[in-house]
């Protein structure tokens, strides 16, 4: 048995949101929010001192405790799209 994939990932890359068919994805209930948990990988993090703006920390806080391993989620998320973004511009 071979696990080559047979997909055309360039293909699936250069797929807009759009183009994508979601329709067999039920829709997220409040109800699948309300019991869903954020996950961290296990993987040591730096400590750092950065300047936010105060509305955004203030949001960040009201979503609890974990309110630190959200903002490195999000850091995270936006460095692995930026990423991702300047691949796709050095291929074209």
């Amino acid at each position: 048995m071979s696990n080559t994939s047979k997909t055309d990932w360039s293909r699936i890359d250069a797929m807009t949101d759009d183009e994508i068919d979601t329709s067999d994805i039920p829709p997220l209930t409040d109800e699948f929010f309300s019991k869903a948990k954020l996950r961290m990988p296990v993987s040591p993090l730096a400590t750092v001192t950065i300047r936010v703006d105060s509305e955004t920390l203030a949001w960040f806080e009201s979503k609890g405790e974990e309110a630190e391993q959200h903002m490195a989620a999000a850091l995270r998320i936006y460095a692995e799209a930026q990423k991702k973004a300047a691949t796709m511009r050095q291929s074209t």
